[in-house]
């Protein structure tokens, strides 16, 4: 059964890799979705997929990538929409 979270990372997320390598673990997880940075200086990740996949992808979300600095995680959940591939936005 696939599931949708709705994933706002805030802290030092932006120009840190983050939605790049975001992309990998959601693409290595199977998960589907999309992120991007917010004007607020935010990331905002949307991921459709198994639940105990989506539990790794928000725990790695919780650290991100080497040179960000997560203060905080805040999750939604949504209905799935059945998205497909995992896209980064502007």
């Amino acid at each position: 059964m696939s599931e949708r979270r709705m994933i706002r990372v805030t802290g030092r997320v932006q120009g840190v890799f983050f939605r790049a390598t975001a992309k990998e673990w959601a693409e290595a997880l199977g998960l589907a979705g999309f992120a991007k940075n917010e004007p607020d200086g935010s990331v905002l990740l949307v991921v459709e997929g198994d639940p105990a996949s989506l539990d790794r992808f928000v725990a790695w979300c919780q650290v991100g990538p080497p040179d960000a600095e997560v203060e905080g995680v805040e999750i939604t959940v949504e209905r799935p929409e059945g998205l497909s591939g995992f896209t980064v936005q502007r």
